[in-house]
């Protein structure tokens, strides 16, 4: 059999490119320099004409992307006297300058900027989550992050921004997370969707588009899109890009041409399964509104899960390496199972595979016991979880099918454990080798 790394070839819904399953050595996950992308802020229309990736945008040199993840966000620790990070959970500050409070409060509700001076009040913004974004935003090369108290209270807080400017219309490919795919489909924010295919995009822009949303690799088929294809697309519309399954380690979709980077930073972000939040970065014009929104809406992201969030990234690219070196292995090895229809493992690599089964799915779910059977992924411990029946359980059956997201599919979201254990468990899962 043969693992289908599924890409999208150019932009077209082609077909999938594949590559032999023979056994080869394990792969070796390597950590390249990543410069920061960084947009002018000379001209907010500028920001939103470009966004090819091009013109104004200009390249920022940096530390490795290794290096910022233990340091951005952290700069003046030293300065302070302080080595970790410290948890600020005030919900409001003193201030004995009520005029001066007055000034920076409608200064906020003018233009989104972060308040100067100390702060104000917790849903305005926190010390500790600002640490988070700032870090995120480096690792992404934007020059802003705004967090959310999750991935889909930040995504809603997109479309609020764009519904806000008279910019309802979406258009969208699929597969996307299940949750996003409703919330787009339902019209529960006033949005309308027109889904396409990637070579579509450009046909399907209306004077009132707001947004085209993507997912590469996506949830939970693992195709991948041609981003810079895409952004090309897009003209002058936003492109949203989430970014979830790759992460920072191992594309910035910000480099191709997307204005905004979406993350359920509760998976790969945080990576140990014990805080929820979302994330946008982007640049700062967007920001601004982004955060108008999150003070207006109350999405706001908890300081603690704040610095859970700072801590995760410190250790994202050495999680991201070794999951990513485990998931590839046990592709290999499902590949070549006659018990597996079919494997599906994204070009650029990363931690996740999704797998297609001759037998029944579901027993498998409930045969595994190493690997837990859950919602959810990117944690240091193995998941897995049947997409028919839970993420994407609220797409209708028929869109589901089409996206690929068969009933026979299966996601494995690949942890730390050692593969050997990993593929025992698997083994026992999927049954009897006596016939497919």
């Amino acid at each position: 059999m043969k693992i289908d790394r599924i890409e999208y070839d150019g932009i077209s819904h082609g077909a999938n490119v594949t590559r032999d399953s023979a056994p080869k050595p394990r792969p070796v996950f390597r950590l390249r320099r990543m410069d920061s992308v960084v947009y002018d802020t000379q001209g907010a229309q500028d920001a939103q004409d470009d966004l090819s990736g091009s013109g104004q945008v200009i390249a920022a040199p940096t530390r490795a992307l290794a290096t910022e993840a233990v340091h951005a966000g952290r700069e003046d620790l030293a300065a302070l006297g302080l080595h970790a990070a410290p948890i600020d959970l005030s919900t409001t500050y003193p201030s004995y300058d009520s005029r001066g409070e007055a000034a920076r409060i409608d200064a906020f509700a003018a233009d989104g900027a972060e308040p100067e001076g100390p702060p104000v009040y917790a849903r305005l913004g926190n010390p500790t989550v600002a640490r988070f974004e700032t870090a995120l935003a480096r690792l992404e090369g934007t020059q802003s992050a705004v967090a959310f108290a999750s991935g889909m209270a930040a995504l809603s807080a997109v479309l609020l921004v764009r519904n806000a400017m008279g910019l309802r219309h979406v258009v969208a490919v699929r597969p996307l997370y299940g949750c996003s795919d409703h919330l787009l489909t339902a019209g529960l924010l006033g949005s309308e969707v027109t889904w396409v295919d990637p070579a579509g995009i450009a046909d399907a822009l209306r004077p009132d588009t707001g947004l085209v949303m993507v997912e590469s690799p996506a949830n939970p088929t693992l195709a991948e899109l041609d981003l810079r294809a895409v952004a090309h697309s897009c003209g002058s519309v936003p492109l949203l890009a989430d970014n979830t399954f790759a992460t920072p380690v191992l594309q910035r979709p910000a480099e191709h041409g997307a204005r905004l980077v979406l993350h359920s930073a509760t998976k790969y972000l945080g990576g140990h399964g014990d805080v929820m939040a979302g994330v946008v970065a982007c640049d700062e014009e967007f920001a601004r509104k982004l955060r108008q929104v999150r003070f207006a809406t109350g999405g706001v992201l908890h300081p603690l899960a704040g610095y859970l969030l700072l801590r995760g990234l410190s250790t994202l690219p050495v999680r991201v390496r070794a999951a990513s070196s485990n998931a590839a292995e046990l592709a290999r090895r499902l590949a070549g199972d006659p018990r597996v229809a079919r494997v599906h493992y994204p070009r650029v690599g990363g931690a996740m595979i999704a797998f297609e089964v001759h037998g029944d799915p579901h027993d498998v779910i409930a045969g595994v016991r190493l690997i837990t059977p859950a919602v959810s992924l990117g944690s240091v411990d193995s998941l897995i979880q049947h997409p028919a029946s839970i993420s994407h359980r609220i797409v209708p059956t028929a869109d589901r099918q089409d996206a690929g997201v068969s009933d026979r599919l299966l996601r494995l979201s690949v942890g730390l454990e050692d593969v050997d254990d990993l593929w025992s468990d698997l083994d026992t899962a999927l049954g009897s080798r006596g016939g497919e």
